[in-house]
Formats: C-alpha cells, structure tokens, sequence
C-alpha cells in the first residue's frame, strides 16, 4: 500500500478504496513544497515536489488529505491536515533566501517600513513575465514573485501589490473543515488598510491581461 492509498483509507474509512488506482511519485518540476493531483477514470495521480521525500510521512498524508478533500468537495479535518497546515505555516524559516532585484527590494522595504513598521522578514523576491497574475507568494520558498508588467508602472501600483503579497506571508492563511483560506475577512480588512486601495484596485483591473487554459487538476502552493 502506497501512501496515498493509505491517506485515502484513512481519510474515507467509509469509502471503497480498491475501486481506485493510487499513483505517486516525486518530482524535480516543481518548485519546493508545491504538489498537484490529477484524478480520472477512478485513478489519482499525485505529484509532489522532490522536496517532499525527507518530510514525515504524516505530514506529506496531511498534504494527500488536503487534495482529496478538493477532488471530492467534502468537508473533513485530521490530525494529519493540522500537521501539514503548521508544518506549511512555518517552512519559512527555513527557506534559503537568494533572490533579490533592485525595484523589488525597494518596493518591499517602503511598504514594510510603512504598514508593519520594518518587522517583516525580507522574502525572496522575483519577477515573471506573467501578466495574467500580478503577484504570489510561495510558502515552500518563501517567494514573493511580481508581474513584470508592473515594473515600469506607477510606483503605487507595484507597492498595492507587494503589500497585498506581504499579508499573505504574514497572515498565512486560516483551515476550516479541511479546506484553506486565504482572503478571509480578517485578510480583506487588512487589505483596505492601504491608502487609495480602492482606487488602485480599478487601476489594476484596467492593466492587459493574458487568458490562460483552464487545468483539470488541483495544485498547493
């Protein structure tokens, strides 16, 4: 039994599990910590990061767990996805800190010197070329990655952004039944804390944006 039958079994006790085929494997495509799951004609396919194989193994069934939960929609905890939760929480910490640029260092340290009073930790910074999605943060790496299309734009554009990126890193998210948030209302709040945040929101709807396939499977970050 690989570990992803044995996160299924553990998850749907009540569930027929030899109805289903359980695929996993470790890969070097991913970034670290990222994971995705494909599901069809009754068979799942897991696909974890390559930095996933010295994590607990009731850890990396949390994660399983996670993803189960989106592929059958139900609402469900177990230890295990407290488990994952915290250990993602604080993978920060640990997290090697080697990207930086310029614009970004700049834009990272008025917003953190205005809004949180310089506490927060430097991330890692980064560009991509991506103008469908203006910014991210990646837990596993502790990366904040910016669109490129900001990178000549009005300097309180790229700062909205950045700051929005920021809350993430430092609020993480919530877990209810199972499932992640992470623009929860406490987020939203903070969120609006932004001077003209309103504004810049219309501005930032006008940027262009590229349309992107839709994916037939679920992915953490």
């Amino acid at each position: 039994m690989n570990l992803a039958e044995k996160s299924f079994k553990e998850l749907f006790p009540e569930k027929q599990s030899d109805k289903y085929e359980f695929e996993l494997k470790y890969s070097r495509k991913f970034r670290p910590y990222n994971a995705n799951v494909k599901y069809r004609n009754d068979k799942f396919q897991f696909s974890l990061s390559k930095s996933w194989r010295t994590i607990s193994h009731e850890i990396q069934i949390g994660l399983i767990q996670s993803l189960l939960l989106r592929i059958f929609k139900e609402k469900k905890n177990t230890i295990n996805i407290d488990m994952y939760n915290i250990f993602m929480k604080k993978i920060h910490l640990a997290a090697p800190k080697t990207k930086s640029d310029p614009i970004l260092d700049d834009s990272f340290n008025r917003v953190n010197n205005f809004y949180f009073y310089g506490l927060i930790e430097k991330p890692n910074l980064a560009w991509n070329n991506s103008s469908y999605k203006l910014g991210s943060y990646e837990y596993g790496s502790d990366t904040i990655t910016i669109s490129s299309t900001l990178k000549n734009a009005d300097q309180e554009l790229l700062d909205y952004v950045m700051y929005h990126e920021i809350l993430h890193k430092k609020h993480k998210f919530t877990s209810k039944h199972g499932r992640n948030h992470y623009h929860d209302k406490e987020f939203r709040k903070k969120e609006k804390e932004f001077r003209n945040s309103h504004i810049i929101e219309e501005r930032l709807k006008n940027l262009p944006k590229k349309r992107i396939k839709r994916r037939y499977f679920f992915r953490f970050l």
